[in-house]
């Protein structure tokens, strides 16, 4: 009954400091020594100045979730915000057209859900850059060959003309095709790896191997003094589609005789021309590129290297009309669908559009057009084209450097 409290853990016992009004109440925590049990106590306050940690955690996560269902509240009362317009919007509107609308909805979602599957389940179309790295790699419809450390680098003399300054000035020089250039590089450290690592980046715009001497800043000023920045790959491929320079190839569209007659057309105006580049169409096009092996294995390549006369392909405008030919060629080079090509000009003799005024359709509708355009993709299998958004604004030209005005062979 007399015993002490202090002489017990944990124990509870008042603390005077002066007035006897003004006590407070702590809780201790002892710890002891093994020599006379003294104690140490941790004093906690209970008043409001000094609380406990767990007990001001517990005050901030409940004003945290009193927070948060204030902000949901809100939420709500926005949503039903919305909902309360549409209803008066749809209090006037008859049943049936309320129905209609629920079902325009409904196959709105519906074809969304259906374009989102077909995407996933159809392949990755191909990009100017994959094609133009397999056109590096495997070397199609080649024209000058660049001779290093006695190896030869089969090469096309456009793309290397229209991406670098250095070789559109070295490849003037020899004009004829498949001439031989040995390379004379003043850059010191430039190896045969490091030199195919150059060609791939002007083809591709990214080099194609890891070399920590690529990291190197003086041996990149080096040949960037030497060679030349050149642009991107889609500003240069679009001054390449531009300026056609260099072109080896046109492209021709056969028509109907009669239907010309009949309207006093101009044969010439309907077998227009189209230039373009072998590598490109046969880079992105499956189709071209079989066909132009064919005209090398038959021996009609040879002749028009003799000649030097740029290859003539003659398309069936019945199957490929000739106003889709410049959509089609635009996109291979820059990889952009633009419709608004082809009401850019009024267009001149095309077979298609006899043949509407005849049996007496009126003109095709932009969905028509690229429904058509797709047809013409597949029969190419230029899966970019098939795939890729169409625009209908021609996008912004872009101001091309003075040496895109490279001589012609």
């Amino acid at each position: 009954m007399g015993a002490n409290a202090s002489n017990y853990p944990h124990s509870c016992s008042p603390r005077v400091g002066g007035n006897s009004q003004a006590q407070q109440t702590f809780i201790g925590t002892s710890s002891y020594s093994q020599q006379g049990y003294g104690c140490e106590s941790k004093l906690y306050s209970l008043d409001h100045g000094h609380e406990k940690p767990q007990d001001k955690k517990k005050r901030t996560s409940g004003l945290a979730t009193l927070k948060k269902k204030f902000i949901k509240r809100r939420k709500s009362n926005r949503s039903a915000d919305h909902a309360k317009q549409m209803r008066e919007l749809l209090s006037g509107w008859d049943v049936r057209d309320v129905n209609a609308l629920v079902e325009e909805y409904e196959g709105t979602s519906a074809l969304k859900e259906l374009s989102l599957q077909a995407s996933l389940a159809r392949p990755e179309a191909r990009t100017l850059q994959k094609d133009m790295a397999d056109l590096y790699e495997y070397k199609y419809c080649t024209d000058v060959d660049l001779i290093f450390q006695e190896t030869c680098f089969p090469v096309h003399r456009a793309i290397l003309a229209a991406r670098c300054p250095f070789f559109k000035t070295l490849l003037s020089s020899s004009p004829e095709y498949g001439a031989e250039i040995i390379m004379d590089i003043s850059t010191a450290g430039i190896d045969m790896p490091m030199f195919s690592a150059l060609l791939h980046y002007l083809y591709t715009g990214e080099f194609g191997m890891e070399d920590s001497r690529f990291q190197n800043v003086d041996i990149l000023v080096q040949l960037s003094e030497e060679f030349g920045t050149p642009n991107s790959l889609d500003v240069d491929m679009r001054g390449l589609f531009d300026y056609m320079c260099y072109y080896d190839v046109v492209l021709s569209f056969s028509s109907d005789s009669e239907l010309v007659e009949a309207f006093g057309g101009n044969q010439n105006c309907l077998d227009e021309e189209l230039k373009a580049h072998k590598a490109i169409i046969s880079a992105r096009s499956p189709f071209f590129r079989n066909l132009l092996q064919r005209r090398i294995r038959t021996g009609e390549e040879i002749t028009d290297r003799t000649l030097r006369t740029p290859t003539r392909i003659i398309l069936d405008e019945s199957i490929i009309p000739k106003k889709y030919a410049k959509v089609i060629l635009h996109c291979m080079y820059t990889d952009v669908v633009d419709l608004s090509v082809l009401h850019c000009s009024p267009s001149v003799g095309s077979l298609s559009e006899v043949q509407a005024l005849v049996a007496g359709k009126p003109n095709m509708t932009r969905a028509e057009e690229a429904m058509e355009l797709y047809h013409i993709a597949l029969f190419l299998e230029f899966n970019m084209l098939a795939q890729e958004k169409t625009t209908v604004s021609k996008p912004p030209s872009v101001e091309l450097p003075r040496r895109y005005l490279l001589p012609q062979s």
